[in-house]
């Protein structure tokens, strides 16, 4: 399958495409001078069901990543939430380890780790032994934002006589140098630098739906995944990283993943009608603030045909939806929009099974080979 990549706009440098060791599971597309591939992966974020418990959450995590294995997805990230009744998994690293050993190729990571509630040495000796333990399948996703409310984010802390300080740029230098060893022989912590996975390393990305994460990120020279699931505006930052990216040891070229919503059904009157519950979710949480476990699709039909139940239009999010060839042609205009070498699927349903099969139908769409 090819599609064509758009031109970029103002006549801005494209990021390249790697031609090297291209993994089977790669879908092909074109920009009228190079195929190029573009790979699927899966964030998940643990949604708890009504009627089910965190710990059926959690197990269905692990039976999603031995499904999108199967069927040739590139990674496997699953998400960081506190306190929410919705999402299972406040911990990405503790679900890493039990996803990567009963699975057997996929790479596996956190999409990401909210690093502003952590020491950057703690986050780098985890990942460490992760990457250790799995050689050449760990992936580190980093996030400034909480991940919940200011009086959880308040909780989390541990020296709680006043609010921890706003210095992200420095935690994410910190935590680089550790990972790659350049930490300056005048840091005060150069001599604790010792990670338990050497010389294995997990590989390091910064998610962020802005335009101060492009910049870090760019400047940083990191590979940088946008969150299209949260802000679909965000082609232009895309180009914004590129043009501030600077060339590294570890990485010469931008690298793009975008992170977008997406489901896919026989019919789309059963896309739109699985949607319902991950819709009635969100708007309750964007009018409101309330979340909930995600509800069963009865509950959200009748949630949302209410005068007060759906969100304005300019309000939702996007949501790539339909049978197999609409979701494909919709994957295919985001990536083309980002320039993106990845793209990053969510998706949310009451039905286990019904996610299952939407990432399944996707695989197919895109024509998805399974590791051999």
């Amino acid at each position: 399958m090819q599609i064509g990549i758009a031109k970029r706009r103002r006549g801005l440098r494209r990021g390249s495409w790697s031609h090297q060791d291209r993994p089977r599971e790669g879908s092909a597309l074109s920009d009228n001078r190079h195929v190029m591939t573009l790979f699927l992966s899966a964030l998940d974020q643990s949604p708890i069901s009504e009627g089910s418990t965190g710990g059926d959450a959690l197990r269905n995590s692990i039976d999603l990543a031995q499904c999108v294995e199967s069927v040739g997805y590139r990674r496997y990230w699953v998400a960081e939430h506190h306190a929410t009744p919705m999402l299972a998994s406040p911990s990405p690293e503790a679900l890493i380890g039990p996803i990567a050993a009963l699975t057997r190729n996929i790479r596996v990571g956190s999409g990401g780790v909210m690093l502003p509630h952590y020491s950057p040495l703690k986050v780098a000796e985890t990942f460490s032994m992760l990457a250790g333990l799995f050689p050449g399948r760990i992936d580190l996703g980093i996030g400034r934002a909480a991940g919940t409310v200011p009086l959880v984010t308040f909780a989390l802390q541990r020296d709680r006589r006043q609010p921890s300080p706003d210095d992200f740029p420095e935690q994410l230098a910190e935590l680089r140098g550790y990972l790659d060893g350049t930490l300056p022989d005048q840091h005060p912590f150069a001599r604790v630098a010792k990670l338990p996975g050497d010389p294995e390393t997990p590989e390091m990305w910064l998610l962020g739906s802005s335009p101060q994460s492009a910049i870090w990120a760019g400047e940083l020279g990191l590979p940088y995944v946008f969150a299209d699931f949260i802000n679909s505006e965000g082609a232009h930052i895309a180009e914004l990283y590129r043009d501030r990216f600077t060339r590294n040891a570890r990485l010469s070229e931008p690298k793009v993943m975008v992170a977008t919503w997406a489901l896919c059904a026989a019919t789309l009157e059963e896309a739109e009608r699985l949607s319902t519950s991950s819709r009635m979710a969100l708007s309750l949480l964007r009018t409101s603030g309330k979340m909930i476990p995600v509800p069963t699709v009865e509950t959200a039909m009748r949630f949302l045909d209410e005068p007060d139940g759906a969100l304005p239009i300019v309000r939702r999010r996007r949501m790539t939806l339909g049978t197999k060839a609409m979701v494909r042609e919709g994957l295919e205009t985001i990536a083309r929009d980002y320039g993106a070498e990845e793209l990053m699927i969510v998706t949310i349903t009451h039905s286990h099974e019904a996610r299952k099969q939407s990432y399944r139908l996707i695989a197919e769409a895109f024509e998805l080979e399974a590791p051999s």
